[in-house]
């Protein structure tokens, strides 16, 4: 049946504030592709948010999408009060929740993306409250929804397992990857990087020894670790740098521009991701379309993600085999270009516009059943 009425779809907006990482990266490449659709006058975007949104102002006239300022803070206060009331005052036909929890109670069909469990599957990550917040949270989001959306089939799996999420209202719609440009011009240095938020389960010290290890021959190589810390515990990456004799060859960054960015996969000569636990794991993708090697641990999610094109190392010997990695890269571009060639099979399976496009159909599902 066709609808006389445009389609309202609600979204929960805050992650798109600030400096935008994960999420917002996520929920940003989304809207993106929605607002230039052929289709995009059969559906409204309502976006909640507690502040401005600057990416609306990007969108182009007539995109069919406004936002509603609500309340204040980005919290769960926020959400469960402010937003909850915003959405029951003037409900949508839908509700889409980027970012593992939503609004309880809100009376109309709900989807929400859970990337990972980690707080669930490593709750020694997160303090209590955080950890106690996130599971009741998202537990109950899942429940809730009419469709949980997730990045992997590792993530699928585990949805179910600790959460008790219904299989059956679970789907898989892989992230895409916003490829970077590979400049050929560019003088690749011994530089290696890491680029991400900072959690303990991305083993950062652990890179740090190896580094040190792959290039105490090599005074001129660099370790650049680029990404909000997030640790908890708390982990002082400087100290382990001093500890390890490299201080001055290790740069830790906060968040940094896109051109920066550009810039740090130009010249990097290896990508180091040494993560026990993702839902999905973006930023190895993106160092590989822009020629950069890279090297993950070996777990299920990053055989699944990765593929062949990248080198693993086994978590039981963390540094051993990261320092041979690095070692082996940073001395023979021959190696690395093995991994490269198999790097366009790889990146061929994700792509944005594919998720929009499934995302939205699913959305749609949901509202007219």
């Amino acid at each position: 049946m066709t609808r006389s009425t445009p389609l309202r779809i609600g979204i929960d907006a805050r992650e798109l504030l600030g400096d935008t990482t994960g999420v917002g990266r996520y929920l940003g490449e989304l809207l993106r592709r929605w607002v230039v659709r052929a289709d995009a006058a059969t559906r409204h975007l309502v976006l909640y948010t507690p502040e401005p949104l600057p990416l609306l102002r990007t969108f182009p006239p007539g995109a069919g999408a406004h936002e509603v300022v609500v309340g204040s803070g980005r919290g769960t206060w926020w959400e469960q009060t402010h937003l909850r009331r915003a959405v029951r005052r003037d409900p949508p036909d839908v509700f889409f929740a980027a970012a593992y929890t939503a609004p309880l109670a809100i009376g109309i069909p709900l989807a929400v993306t859970i990337h990972d469990v980690s707080f669930a599957a490593h709750p020694e990550w997160f303090t209590w409250r955080e950890g106690a917040r996130r599971r009741f949270l998202t537990r109950r989001a899942a429940r809730a929804a009419s469709v949980v959306l997730t990045v992997s089939e590792f993530s699928r799996r585990e949805i179910v397992e600790r959460l008790g999420a219904a299989p059956d209202t679970l789907r898989v719609i892989r992230e895409g990857v916003t490829a970077r440009p590979v400049h050929d011009g560019v003088d690749r240095e011994p530089l290696v990087l890491f680029v991400g938020s900072i959690f303990n389960r991305r083993r950062l010290p652990a890179a740090i020894d190896a580094f040190a290890e792959a290039t105490a021959s090599r005074p001129e190589a660099r370790f650049v670790i680029a990404g909000a810390d997030r640790s908890y515990p708390p982990i002082d990456l400087e100290a382990q740098a001093r500890a390890a004799g490299i201080e001055t060859r290790v740069q830790i960054l906060n968040y940094v521009s896109e051109a920066d960015l550009e810039s740090l996969y130009a010249r990097a000569s290896v990508f180091l991701f040494l993560s026990e636990y993702e839902g999905f794991g973006l930023t190895p993708l993106e160092a590989l379309s822009a020629g950069v090697p890279i090297v993950v641990l070996d777990t299920p999610v990053a055989r699944e993600v990765y593929g062949d094109a990248a080198w693993y190392v086994d978590a039981r010997d963390t540094v051993g085999g990261a320092t041979r990695a690095i070692a082996t890269l940073l001395g023979d571009r021959a190696d690395a270009q093995r991994l490269l060639a198999r790097a366009p099979a790889v990146l061929a399976r994700y792509s944005w516009d594919a998720a929009a496009d499934q995302t939205l159909a699913a959305l749609h599902a949901i509202a007219e059943r």
